[in-house]
């Protein structure tokens, strides 16, 4: 990788993990190259053509369950031991991130986990945290999209809700635009994905301690 590209993505992480820092959350567009994001998309497309996809369920280890009332998604777990080499790649570019993480925040952050996951048209992904009982090591979530176009009439934005100062709430609606990257604290970000009007593709990872 030249010299000036690992620079950019240093500046990257480092305002990521200065956002995390300050406000809990951050948003970067064009994270990857229009390339690099081509070829997981590409990977992506063939795996699901494989059918290695599977149903995403709620819970985990005996709470396990599919509710398709709940989400609709369908998903491919990465196995770190037999990651292919664009998946290595992208390995790569998130422990460089963690690092940074870690240099900011203190988090602790030890491990990374990932899936790619699809929402067929019509599927959704109601309010929920990434961080709970059975998953409390979750400390940090990253979503990175890898859709070839998207416009506001296909819907599908990823909505996270803050607490407003007046005691309310507010959200803000995020676009799965290509390359883009969204980063945000597992247990303390309320979210959803709203009703998409078409095929929307992304890798959902998370940072652990453990």
């Amino acid at each position: 990788m030249k010299a000036e590209a690992i620079d950019d993505w240093q500046q990257k992480n480092e305002r990521i993990a200065a956002d995390l820092y300050e406000k809990g959350w951050s948003l970067t567009d064009r994270y990857l190259t229009e390339a690099f994001r081509k070829e997981l998309l590409e990977e992506q497309r063939d795996l699901l053509h494989h059918g290695q996809f599977r149903h995403a369920g709620v819970g985990s280890g005996d709470s396990f369950a599919i509710k398709p009332e709940i989400r609709s998604d369908k998903v491919l777990w990465m196995d770190e031991q037999q990651l292919t080499p664009l998946q290595q790649r992208y390995w790569g570019l998130m422990a460089a991130l963690q690092t940074a993480i870690n240099q900011r925040c203190y988090l602790g952050l030890r491990s990374f986990e990932a899936h790619f996951a699809m929402y067929p048209p019509g599927s959704f992904y109601l309010r929920h945290l990434d961080q709970f009982q059975s998953v409390h090591y979750r400390k940090v979530t990253v979503i990175l999209y890898l859709n070839e176009t998207w416009e506001e009439r296909d819907e599908g934005a990823l909505r996270m809700y803050f607490p407003a100062e007046n005691g309310s709430e507010e959200h803000l609606d995020v676009l799965p635009l290509g390359a883009r990257l969204v980063v945000f604290l597992s247990g303390e970000i309320p979210h959803e994905v709203l009703p998409t009007n078409k095929e929307r593709i992304s890798i959902t990872g998370w940072f652990r301690d453990r």
